[in-house]
């Protein structure tokens, strides 16, 4: 009788985490009037016209890209400089250790908005306003946090004997990180990645301040140039933003099975 109760409540929940989803596929292919007079109905005919349309609205392609850019290099930077604190820290007990793993910790609990107009002045100051690399080395500085706290938690479940018995074959501390600890790392880096690509990718509010040229503008940006100040063509915001989100779902369907693994042994460790 539980599971039965426990299925149905599951299924509902389903239903209500898939509704806005389905609301907003079936919208994409209508016309501003069907919206307003049928949003629940499926459209009269299944045409791609709002979809063609986005790409000559906006320079939806060349987003992507900026977007691309943008992300990898948050990613990469999050992964090589999350994992080699992470794994740094946990190998070396102490009261400095515990204090610079406290600071870091500290630091996911300072909201963006309390920092926003300091980091514009200061990524004016080293001449990265306006550039893409420059905006992904920001969110490596603005997520490393949440990957050391992941990350340290991870490496404390790896036997010490595995590093010791490299260290016996003449290996150096970085040499016994790359070839040993980092390959066993891949769960808590697969949910890094996953948890990371979901705000880089869909995040709006700090490219806005940083990115001022129209050329660089990723695809959060380029979606909201289909606002208009009056009227706002609901059809093709709503196909642009299906677009926007099948990278996404196809990025988090490859790596979702070590999502779990990685969240209940990295942060309940550390």
């Amino acid at each position: 009788m539980f599971s039965i109760g426990t299925t149905i409540l599951l299924l509902i929940f389903a239903v209500i985490a898939i509704f806005p989803i389905y609301m907003a596929l079936i919208n994409s292919f209508k016309t501003q009037g069907e919206i307003f007079t049928s949003a629940l109905s499926l459209p009269e005919s299944w045409s791609f016209e709002n979809y063609l349309a986005v790409f000559q609205q906006i320079d939806f392609l060349g987003s992507v890209w900026n977007t691309i850019i943008v992300t990898a290099v948050g990613l990469i930077g999050i992964v090589i400089c999350g994992s080699l604190a992470g794994y740094k820290l946990a190998r070396t007990p102490g009261k400095l250790s515990n204090i610079i793993f406290t600071l870091f910790l500290a630091s996911m609990l300072v909201p963006f908005h309390a920092i926003m107009i300091t980091l514009s002045r200061i990524a004016n100051g080293l001449s990265i306003q306006n550039s893409l690399i420059g905006l992904g080395f920001i969110y490596i500085g603005l997520g490393v946090n949440m990957a050391i706290f992941l990350y340290h938690g991870f490496v404390k479940t790896i036997p010490k004997e595995l590093e010791e018995a490299a260290q016996i074959d003449g290996c150096g501390e970085l040499k016994i990180f790359v070839k040993i600890i980092f390959p066993l790392l891949k769960p808590i880096t697969a949910t890094v990645l996953i948890l990371n690509v979901l705000w880089l990718w869909n995040d709006f509010l700090l490219p806005l301040i940083m990115l001022t040229d129209v050329n660089n503008h990723t695809l959060m940006l380029a979606i909201n140039a289909l606002f208009g100040e009056f009227n706002t063509d609901w059809p093709r915001v709503l196909a642009a933003l299906i677009l926007t989100s099948i990278p996404v779902v196809i990025f988090y369907i490859i790596f979702q099975k070590h999502i779990l693994k990685g969240i209940s042994e990295g942060a309940l460790k550390s």
